[in-house]
């Protein structure tokens, strides 16, 4: 069973992916829409209390791609970003971990783009590809330049290797990429697998100040006396502490939606 069915299954949470014959949506496509209508296929999404019958909430956005040259690794992370990160604000109470898993050549600044955006990044550099199938007398390095011939003797090798050479190639890639592989699960189990630490409700007060300029605002502040007076009640701030270090913020104006963002967070 692959690992990140494994996992999945292990911490009670539904796996969903291209191809599975799942009721509960149509097509064979993981598509999921963001705050604007527009509609993103993605790879893998993992969902809390979901199942074959009923789409749950998502808790994890992972994208995979292959690449052969850096020329188009850049083009891919802002391919990966742009189909993941409206989806991420879209439930970002649920405070997804997003995921890349990569293959093949991709830039170090490529990688470190998907980085900064909040991406855990699984990569598996293009040698631990190529020393995976030699391993198994199977070539398949090429380049631009490569014979079509060539490229065609080697493609249809493959189609013809046998499931179990296939599972010793596999095994031997994942060997070879352990480190990142145990790095990847290690920060998504943190993740999915947190719990509620701490919660601060903090109900806000206050008269609102309005000034034409900075200037004002700063003469303001230079006489404005900290303990002058609850004023009127503006909204509650509710900040959740998970055991892993996220956090999840939010401001409402009544009790009840409050309520329903606790509710909300408590299953997540």
């Amino acid at each position: 069973m692959p690992p990140l069915q494994q996992f999945c299954e292990k911490q009670g949470l539904y796996l969903d992916y291209q191809k599975k014959n799942r009721p509960a949506r149509r097509g064979r496509k993981v598509s999921w829409k963001d705050s604007y209508g527009n509609f993103h296929d993605l790879d893998f999404v993992i969902e809390r209390d979901g199942s074959d019958y009923e789409i749950g909430q998502p808790v994890a956005f992972i994208e995979v791609a292959w690449r052969r040259y850096t020329k188009h690794s850049r083009n891919k992370a802002q391919e990966i970003q742009g189909a993941i990160l409206p989806l991420a604000e879209k439930y970002r109470w649920n405070n997804p971990f997003l995921g890349a898993v990569l293959a093949g050549v991709f830039t170090g600044g490529s990688l470190e783009q998907l980085r900064s955006q909040g991406f855990q990044v699984l990569y598996f550099p293009y040698e631990t590809l190529i020393a995976s199938f030699a391993s198994e007398g199977i070539d398949i390095r090429f380049d631009e330049a490569t014979p079509d011939d060539e490229f065609r003797k080697s493609a249809e090798q493959i189609i013809g290797t046998s499931n179990e050479v296939m599972q010793r190639i596999k095994e031997h890639l994942i060997q070879a990429n352990s480190i990142q592989i145990a790095e990847f699960f290690a920060v998504l189990d943190a993740r999915l697998g947190r719990s509620i630490q701490r919660v601060l409700v903090i109900p806000l007060y206050g008269r609102a100040n309005e000034f034409p300029s900075i200037e004002e605002a700063l003469k303001f502040l230079d006489r404005h006396a900290i303990y002058e007076g609850s004023g009127e009640f503006r909204k509650y701030e509710i900040l959740v502490e998970f055991s892993n270090g996220d956090k999840v913020d939010a401001f409402f104006n009544t009790k009840q939606k409050v309520r329903e963002f606790l509710s909300f967070v408590s299953t997540q």
